[in-house]
């Protein structure tokens, strides 16, 4: 039976939950607070320059496939990818970095060099990384987390040990080389926690990063966005934006509309892609299902400092993906999630996607993004922004041995204080709730309300956690739930 459906929110998880309800004949509308879609997905322009403002890393090529898949297309219809080679590059020093082949091969070798018997080591535990991803990202992950039997499986059981050990537990038990360690504990960053509080089965993410690689699409990863919009609109979705969702509206327990921008408009089912926590602000406090106390226990991803800055000359001795590991690991994640505060000497990363795309820039010019990440709820202030840049932009000129502060054209900068006003993200955070082992599948906040009937929620607060990937996963999950309980 069609149902008239509104979502809250443009993001990945709106957009993908949006395809799978139009393909079901449902009448799907969006409503955007913001003035373009894509949520923390969006796209600054200026002066040339195009920068992605939220993810700039395309990884898990295959779950955007098996995404568009489900409606007979191909991402090819709709973005170009290219794969990057070398996928990054991390520097620990000055004149001291590894540099990540697009090859598993490669990367082997240059382990070996690193570190003797590290080479056959990596063989042996990618090959626990790729059978876990074929477990998780084939299937666990497409389950709705209703009930801990999702996880309980034939092979889940035989790796029962690795949810109780954890990624950093396991890496620096088979090397010892310190850049080694980082390197394979990077990847799991993308889940929002610290790899010491990371279940061991999330050695998935290695996988990802060695054995699938780094893409890029052309244009940025708007493109993908922009993808999706297109298809949802070929599917006869409506997209609005500009349009603040206040309230909703609800009779006897029951979602039954919207107030949007003082409107009531009313509908048969309710998706919010939007931070979870705020949404249930939008509800009267009964109805509710997660207290406040509730969520300030909560483990966060972390929040970030963003700069999008335009050079006026190109920047050397950097890939497209940099990474700086040449501050102390172990204290920044302290300073995120142990005893928040600002950190002393940051980690942080660089993106430069005119190194790829011509259209990132003018030519002759680059794009630059840096990425600090922070615990989330911090003081922002300009000043402390200015403070940070500072910090990150001298430690950059003397780790890749070239001067660029006088370089710079522009630069802007997006921190908690955005998040929290343009996102509506609770505590200003990121990325979502981070996938510890007691945040994991069932045991994090619902897709399907408890208290209210026809009311439903995506994205990186709830299954299956942070990231574009999921966050494509959440959008199917949502509306299988609402087949199963509505139709």
């Amino acid at each position: 039976m069609k149902k008239k459906i509104y979502i809250i929110g443009s993001g990945f998880s709106s957009l993908a939950a949006s395809c799978y309800l139009a393909k079901e004949g449902h009448d799907v509308t969006i409503f955007e607070k913001n003035e373009t879609i894509g949520g923390r997905a969006r796209q600054l322009k200026r002066e040339g320059f195009v920068f992605d403002i939220g993810p700039t890393w395309y990884w898990m090529p295959d779950v955007f496939e098996r995404f568009f898949n489900d409606f007979n297309k191909k991402p090819s219809n709709y973005y170009s990818l290219l794969k990057l080679s070398p996928a990054y590059q991390v520097y620990f020093g000055k004149n001291e970095a590894i540099t990540i082949a697009d090859n598993l091969q490669d990367i082997v070798t240059t382990f070996e060099k690193i570190e003797k018997g590290a080479g056959e080591k990596l063989e042996v535990f990618m090959a626990t990384a790729k059978s876990n991803y074929d477990i998780a990202i084939k299937d666990l992950v497409y389950r709705p987390g209703e009930h801990i039997g999702e996880l309980i499986t034939l092979e889940t059981a035989k790796r029962l040990n690795q949810f109780f050990s954890t990624i950093s537990r396991d890496v620096r038990s088979k090397f010892k080389n310190s850049k080694l360690i980082q390197t394979l504990e990077f990847p799991v960053l993308f889940l929002g926690a610290k790899p010491s509080n990371t279940p061991s089965f999330y050695s998935f993410m290695n996988y990802a990063d060695f054995g699938l690689g780094t893409w890029h699409p052309k244009n940025g990863m708007y493109s993908v966005i922009e993808g999706i919009a297109q298809l949802a609109s070929e599917l006869g979705v409506t997209i609005h934006t500009n349009q603040n969702v206040e309230k909703i509206i609800t009779e006897k327990n029951k979602a039954t509309g919207i107030v949007v921008n003082g409107e009531n408009k009313y509908c048969d089912i309710i998706v919010s892609g939007a931070d979870y926590h705020f949404t249930e602000t939008l509800l009267n406090k009964e109805l509710r299902q997660y207290s406040e106390n509730y969520w300030d226990r909560k483990t966060y991803a972390p929040s970030s400092l963003l700069f999008y800055v335009g050079f006026d000359k190109k920047i050397e001795n950097i890939e497209h993906h940099t990474l700086f590991f040449d501050a102390d690991f172990d204290v920044h994640a302290k300073d995120i999630y142990d005893q928040p505060k600002w950190p002393d000497e940051p980690l942080f990363y660089a993106s430069f996607p005119s190194k790829t795309d011509d259209n990132a820039a003018p030519s002759g010019k680059e794009a630059g993004i840096f990425l600090i990440p922070l615990a989330p709820d911090l003081e922002d202030t300009p000043a402390l922004r200015e403070l940070y840049f500072n910090k990150i932009i001298e430690r950059f000129e003397k780790i890749t041995n070239q001067n660029v502060k006088n370089n710079v054209i522009f630069k802007e900068s997006f921190c908690v204080n955005d998040f929290k006003e343009q996102y509506n993200s609770y505590k200003g955070n990121a990325y979502g709730l981070a996938n510890t082992l007691l945040q994991t599948a069932f045991l994090r906040p619902k897709l399907k309300s408890k208290k209210v009937k026809h009311l439903y929620f995506t994205g990186q607060l709830t299954v299956p956690g942070p990231g574009v990937p999921p966050s494509l996963i959440s959008g199917k999950l949502v509306s299988n739930l609402i087949k199963k309980y509505e139709i």
